[in-house]
């Protein structure tokens, strides 16, 4: 999955160490029985907040990962524009997450697994990269996609099982 927005990775070691931070917070959502997806928050060589889905343990339909880790960032950073501010996550965030994105003026996204059925980053939609917004969201794609993806793929397996 590529966009126009798509920034050239000058980041590769950090990328995959940020990405290997949220699987290891999208294992967490397994325990309660959320879908396993997790999302990181970075700046600089450091990891800002760290969250995963809570929509099952919350009962609450936006307690998506990359929400939660967009409330926890502005909160320790004293406001709503992330700027400087890079989001992992091991999936293709919804349209309620790419619109998050891009409200809270991102610096830059890191995405693991496309997501073909509700991907709106580039599969169904790409909210990142349209011009008639205000802000346009810098996508990189693909980071650890097989690991993110096994285990979205695993989850829904056992599901159906």
């Amino acid at each position: 999955m590529t966009s126009e927005a798509e920034a050239p990775s000058t980041h590769v070691a950090s990328d995959t160490a940020a990405m290997d931070a949220a699987l290891v917070e999208a294992r967490k959502a397994l325990a309660h029985g959320d879908v396993p997806v997790g999302a990181v928050a970075v700046a600089g060589d450091g990891v800002l907040a760290a969250r995963h889905n809570e929509r099952e343990l919350r009962g609450d339909p936006t307690a998506h990962a990359e929400l939660l880790v967009l409330r926890d960032v502005a909160r320790l950073l004293g406001g709503w524009r992330l700027t400087g501010v890079t989001i992992v996550a091991t999936l293709e965030p919804c349209p309620m997450c790419a619109g998050a994105l891009v409200a809270a003026r991102v610096g830059r996204l890191v995405i693991g697994a496309p997501d073909p059925r509700a991907g709106a980053c580039g599969s169904l939609y790409n909210l990142c990269a349209d011009p008639r917004l205000n802000h346009e969201v810098p996508l990189t794609t693909g980071v650890r996609a097989v690991e993110c993806a096994d285990l979205l793929t695993g989850f829904f397996a056992e599901r159906r099982g």
